[in-house]
């Protein structure tokens, strides 16, 4: 289901990251985000914001999408990660940096909406509840999707 709704045509990636409180905890969001099509390509929930993670992150951006190059803000993981996988890095300049810091504060609004009005009750809680939103809300930006939920609609005369 996943591969479904991939971009067609991924000229770059912009990255940033996030904190966000959730289940009285502080975690990170990784957004990427394709600034032509403007549609996220990937969201990714962590603990920790170090290299380690970032390359995680973009490991998965690669798998899904191949190698692009990667604009960031300046974070200081970026570079690190980006030199061992191969990938060029590149500073946002001003007219991307706030193009994704715009989709940044909507996932983040909503995640902490989200776990406002749906926090986890269990013991132990490994913010699970959270991963699975996060894909969610990554599904209904696709257009792809919009456009099935809208064909369904039309043909059962919902709309």
């Amino acid at each position: 289901m996943e591969r479904l709704f991939l971009a067609k045509r991924v000229r770059c990636f912009l990255v940033d990251e996030t904190m966000v409180k959730v289940h009285g905890e502080e975690g990170w969001v990784w957004v990427a985000y394709e600034p032509y099509q403007r549609r996220f390509l990937g969201l990714y929930f962590s603990l920790t914001r170090n290299g380690l993670t970032a390359e995680a992150f973009l490991g998965r951006l690669i798998e899904r999408y191949g190698r692009h190059r990667v604009y960031t803000d300046g974070g200081t993981w970026y570079p690190e990660a980006c030199e061992f996988l191969g990938l060029e890095h590149r500073l946002l300049d001003p007219l991307y940096k706030s193009l994704i810091e715009r989709a940044v504060q909507r996932v983040k609004d909503r995640t902490e909406a989200f776990d406002d009005h749906f926090s986890c009750r269990k013991p132990g809680c490994r913010l699970s509840h959270v991963r699975n939103w996060l894909g969610v809300f990554n599904l209904h930006q696709q257009l792809e999707y919009l456009k099935l939920i809208g064909f369904v609609k039309e043909v059962m005369g919902l709309s």
